[in-house]
């Protein structure tokens, strides 16, 4: 199977449903927290999906691929590092922590063995 669209990608999907799920879930902080964490959170989530994207218009130059699938590795990694703020702040609950934490794991994995075969994405 031929992939034409970013949007085809597995990784891709399952950032953009986490992301989708952060919007929804953010919704419910706390006003003061509008122009820090909420702010914060939702960027980061939807940069994931951004670097996936720029990453595989990218991918005939293996070099440029990798570095996009690390900064949405690393746009990942942010977006747990605010979903533990989320969670201490007790704006989520546990429940919605471990699931979107498992996700970004999942998501993390996948990006890692994109960038370990950037020959498999070259078209």
């Amino acid at each position: 199977m031929i992939i034409r669209s970013h949007r085809e990608l597995d990784v891709y999907r399952i950032a953009f449903v986490a992301s989708m799920n952060i919007f929804e879930l953010s919704k419910s902080f706390p006003t003061e927290e509008r122009y820090s964490l909420t702010d914060q959170i939702r960027r980061s989530s939807r940069s994931v999906c951004a670097n996936i994207a720029e990453a595989f218009r990218k991918r005939k130059y293996p070099k440029a691929f990798v570095s996009k699938l690390s900064d949405a590795e690393s746009e990942a990694a942010e977006t747990q590092n605010w979903l533990d703020f989320s969670f201490k702040c007790h704006y989520i609950c546990a429940e919605d922590y471990k699931n979107l934490n498992e996700e970004y794991d999942h998501i993390i994995g996948k990006l890692v063995n994109m960038s370990l075969h950037p020959e498999k994405w070259k078209y």
